[in-house]
């Protein structure tokens, strides 16, 4: 397997700007953070410059699309943050991380169970595997499609990619309000990519009533779905 691979999706740049959402979901996330870190997919660095505070000793920024890496190489990210080309399949046998990263990746990946299996090995013991992917396949849209999406995940389908010698510690939707313009998406609307405004207005007034609801109805759906998993 060659360790470059272009990127067919458009919407990076768009959802850079959803501050309130990655503020969220690290919320949800940070506690399982040990000090060597793999983000798998890194993108554009948005993400990672979200969630890396500087604090942990590695952060392994793993991308292969190389147009991607080297936007990613040129963000003033943390000193601990280092871009690599590549896929968990590219990595050396011996390389182990505290923590692995899946966020709104591991929908584009065709073999998702193999994916995590892969993942898992590279985990050092009481590692955490964490995923934050989109819900549901009734709102699988044209968007999903158009940015290269193979599926949408519920609680029972993430449940049954549980990599061996692993355990399930949280499960969550997220989003509630959010899954509504989704599926207004769905069933109306259809577009291929959201607009700015659309992200703006979704991350700055939906995405904070999203959080107080959530916590209201036990995280018990939503527009997003996050799992993570513990190495035993």
């Amino acid at each position: 397997m060659t360790e470059s691979q272009a990127y067919i999706g458009s919407e990076l740049e768009l959802f850079a700007h959803a501050q309130r959402w990655k503020a969220y979901y690290k919320s949800m996330i940070v506690p399982f953070f040990g000090k060597r870190v793999l983000e798998v997919g890194a993108g554009l660095g948005a993400t990672t410059a979200a969630l890396s505070d500087g604090t942990q000793d590695e952060w392994i920024c793993l991308e292969p699309d190389p147009d991607l890496l080297a936007q990613l190489a040129s963000l003033p990210l943390p000193a601990c943050c280092r871009p690599q080309a590549g896929f968990i399949a590219t990595l050396t046998p011996d390389s182990r991380f505290d923590s692995i990263l899946y966020i709104d990746v591991l929908e584009h990946i065709p073999d998702d169970r193999a994916e995590l299996e892969r993942a898992s090995s590279h985990l050092a013991p009481g590692g955490k595997l964490i995923v934050l992917s989109p819900a549901y396949q009734f709102l699988f849209s044209p968007f999903d499609e158009s940015i290269g999406h193979y599926r949408r995940y519920t609680r029972a389908s993430l449940s049954a990619l549980t990599p061996s010698g692993c355990r399930p510690i949280l499960l969550h939707y997220l989003d509630s309000v959010g899954l509504f313009t989704s599926l207004a998406n769905r069933l109306f609307l259809r577009q291929s990519l959201p607009t700015h405004a659309q992200i703006l207005f979704w991350d700055r007034r939906l995405v904070p009533l999203s959080r107080l609801i959530d916590r209201l109805i036990g995280f018990r759906f939503g527009r997003s779905i996050v799992a993570v998993w513990n190495k035993e």
